[in-house]
């Protein structure tokens, strides 16, 4: 596909402005290493606009993360009101918004639609695929990228950089491949390698020490969107591990006073701790806490639905002859994991008492100990720094060389903010060479 005036625009022609090449045969050619989302739609966007370019990445086949994510589910993005979605990217909003609004949700909607691709809105916002699968988009994608010249080299890994030749190009790449090493000589470098979960499909962070010895910051790659440890004694940990809590709320400390605030969803208890979409939505503060003082304390709602005062006054409530378990369950529908949570977090005095036991149906205390490892995590936080880089995401220090994707030192919950930041990210990166190459 190209930018034409005889073809229905792309979101992509209309969102960034055309390079005109006046000798094609000898336009310049751009390396971008990584084959991931980011990495393939700088591609496209520099395809689009005449510009040669070659993909690298050192796994056998493309977006191998973006195929084992979307096994479940692919969600694309998420159709909430814009301010809402740029606020998921906390810290690092005032960078994203600009990138995020030129290739928004709709817009990235449009283009998948593009591909032949039709999407749906599912009950939460988050919009998927009809076919809710990752493969039918990528290989439509991929043939698109082919047809327009773009070249895949597989099993191509990124060692560094050589010594610059004569030819007048402004980077020397050097690769590992499995014919031994290869040189390459490029216009510009487009970087899209990932961050530092899942390094079975690539994103490994290997790529760290290469840029460090430049003199580029990177901030330390970290988990997110990960589970966390806690000490679960023999008996819990036997019978509960796999098994999901749900209509839970989990809570933690804000503003100045320290009020709880809640979010409700539903986790995972595990051999270690507990995981799962609700303990994803909030690992960053988790996380954040753990490194500061060393531990965590959550606090979960059983009974998210309940008011406190309902919740004492059905506790409160006779109970003859039956044990405090049947009446939980009779009163309350807590049973099973819930229960089993409440024993193992409360004393036996406490869960005898039924002022303390309401307490802590509403607020439980849990106690975290490890954030787990990064490479068990869906995400990580930490690299490239954007103080490193100009608005085109160019690294400063290292004229022609752009950053893209997980590789900057960005986060975001799952829910589709993931792939639209890694999606708009390499968009914006893809224009940022062209600019570049423009002024050559």
């Amino acid at each position: 596909m190209t930018c034409d005036n005889s073809a229905p625009a792309s979101p992509l022609c209309t969102s960034f402005p055309r390079l005109r090449m006046s000798d094609p045969l000898n336009a310049p050619l751009v390396a971008v290493i990584g084959a991931g989302p980011a990495g393939l739609m700088a591609a496209e966007v520099l395809s689009n606009q005449g510009v040669r370019v070659a993909v690298f990445d050192a796994m056998p086949s493309a977006a191998r993360k973006f195929l084992l994510a979307g096994i479940g589910g692919m969600n694309i993005t998420h159709s909430e009101p814009l301010d809402a979605f740029l606020g998921r990217y906390r810290a690092r909003r005032e960078q994203l918004a600009p990138i995020v609004d030129r290739l928004n949700p709709d817009a990235l909607r449009a283009w998948i639609h593009g591909l032949g691709i039709d999407t749906f809105v599912g009950s939460s916002g988050r919009v998927f695929p009809t076919e809710m699968k990752a493969a039918p988009l990528l290989r439509a994608w991929l043939h698109r990228l082919r047809q327009a010249g773009v070249q895949l080299q597989m099993r191509h890994r990124w060692v560094g950089w050589g010594t610059p030749s004569d030819a007048g190009h402004a980077q020397t790449l050097r690769f590992d491949t499995p014919d031994g090493e290869r040189v390459v000589q490029a216009d510009a470098v487009v970087l899209a390698m990932g961050g530092g979960s899942w390094p079975r499909l690539g994103s490994d962070g290997a790529w760290v020490p290469h840029l460090e010895a430049r003199g580029v910051q990177v901030l330390p790659l970290k988990p997110a969107n990960c589970g966390f440890d806690t000490d679960w004694s023999p008996h819990f940990q036997e019978r509960f591990a796999g098994q999901p809590v749900k209509s839970v709320a989990i809570g933690l400390p804000s503003g100045d006073n320290g009020a709880l605030q809640f979010r409700p969803g539903e986790f995972m208890v595990t051999k270690t701790g507990v995981e799962g979409s609700l303990v994803y939505a909030l690992s960053a503060p988790i996380r954040d806490a753990l490194a500061a003082a060393g531990e965590a304390t959550i606090w979960l709602d059983l009974a998210p639905g309940w008011s406190a005062q309902r919740v004492r006054d059905e506790l409160m409530r006779p109970r003859g002859a039956r044990s405090m378990s049947s009446h939980l369950q009779s009163k309350l529908n807590i049973t099973g994991v819930k229960l089993g949570l409440l024993r193992e977090c409360l004393s036996k005095e406490a869960f005898a008492d039924l002022a303390q036991l309401a307490a802590a149906i509403k607020a439980l205390p849990l106690r975290l100990t490890r954030t787990r490892p990064i490479d068990e995590a869906i995400s990580s936080a930490g690299g490239v720094a954007f103080e490193a880089l100009d608005a085109n995401l160019m690294i400063e220090r290292l004229p022609g060389v752009f950053c893209a994707g997980e590789m900057l030192d960005w986060e975001a919950p799952t829910g589709g903010y993931l792939l639209t930041a890694c999606f708009a990210t390499g968009a914006a990166a893809g224009q940022g060479v062209l600019d570049y190459l423009a002024t050559r």
